[in-house]
């Protein structure tokens, strides 16, 4: 039976990069439906809102989304993280982003580490005010019950893998109520799991550790604004955002998506780097049960990477899309794909 995979091509390098992972992906000839939906910048110019009700239905029809970047605009005024908005709306409570080092362009050699974060509330509930003029507040909500799902979430990822280690990174010292209830939910959750170690970690050490000896990390597990911070941290010491990819999973529904953003600068000239929504797709795969295929992927861009006559520009390559396209192409080839 055919998996159905709403996709969103995004803004900015958003649909080069889609149409070149939709070569790799259609040359491996998996039973994979692709429906395509609109969503970003210019559909919130044409209809004023960022995502139709009706496409978000379909969304909700399909199996999976993979998504390319969409634009976000700063300040007031502006329309929601489309983001935000399909984590919640879906109920993606937990984002998950591998980081593993990659020898040509890490910083820090022999990196293998997930950073797990609650994908539904924290400082991105959305709940900001404009007070006054002068005065602005935003609240961060922290629940026990979402805090339990991402925790055990973390653990039983955990448990998948050699170290077994789960960190949970707060700043409990300071934010005594949220980090608090974070912290004894946690405490609580890791009493079911004897066989993975577990620590705690406050986030200012935690972003040490990552630029420090990041080896030592295993599954790290925090909260929404945190995770989304450490995680480009972790993206730039293993090698860089344009390789990063993020799942975010839920009890019905998952997205898979480039860590990266639009890169306008960069649209249009055939130059963009779609190894970040590769590796999403690679994710896709293995949520799938295509684990082998997943694995074959995974590899075939790895050995991509190696080869700076294919690589991007960003990535210190002399080659273009085209050109790392085609190698994973003739690296998938090789392993009978």
């Amino acid at each position: 039976m055919n998996k159905r995979v709403a996709v969103i091509p995004g803004d900015g390098i958003g649909p080069e990069i889609f149409a070149a992972t939709l070569k790799v992906l259609n040359y491996m000839n998996l039973p994979i439906e692709f429906v395509k939906v609109e969503s970003g910048k210019k559909v919130w110019e044409k209809f004023g809102k960022p995502l139709l009700k009706e496409d978000l239905e379909i969304i909700r029809g399909c199996d999976a989304l993979l998504k390319g970047p969409i634009e976000t605009p700063v300040g007031s005024g502006t329309y929601e993280s489309v983001n935000v908005t399909l984590r919640k709306a879906l109920d993606l409570y937990a984002n998950v982003r591998p980081f593993k080092s990659v020898p040509e362009l890490a910083l820090i050699p022999n990196v293998d580490m997930i950073i797990v974060r609650e994908n539904t509330e924290g400082m991105y509930s959305g709940l900001e005010y404009r007070l006054t003029e002068d005065v602005a507040i935003g609240i961060r909500v922290i629940t026990k019950r979402k805090s339990e799902r991402v925790l055990r979430f973390a653990f039983e990822y955990a448990l998948k893998r050699e170290k077994r280690k789960v960190t949970v990174v707060h700043k409990g010292n300071i934010l005594k109520e949220t980090c608090g209830l974070f912290i004894e939910t946690a405490r609580k959750i890791a009493q079911n799991y004897p066989t993975v170690k577990y620590e705690e970690m406050h986030v200012d050490a935690a972003a040490y550790k990552i630029v420090n000896s990041p080896q030592d990390l295993d599954v790290v597990v925090t909260t929404n604004l945190f995770g989304d911070i450490l995680s480009d941290e972790a993206a730039g010491v293993t090698g860089g955002l344009g390789i990063a990819a993020s799942a975010n999973v839920g009890e019905k529904h998952a997205m898979f998506e480039a860590v990266h953003g639009t890169a306008p600068d960069i649209a249009g000239k055939g130059i963009a780097n779609p190894t970040g929504l590769l590796r999403a797709s690679a994710m896709m795969l293995e949520y799938f049960g295509f684990k082998d295929e997943a694995e074959k992927l995974n590899i075939a861009i790895m050995e991509a990477l190696k080869n700076k006559e294919a690589r991007t520009p960003d990535l210190g390559g002399l080659g273009n899309t085209e050109t790392f396209v085609n190698e994973i192409l003739k690296n998938l080839e090789k392993t009978g794909v």
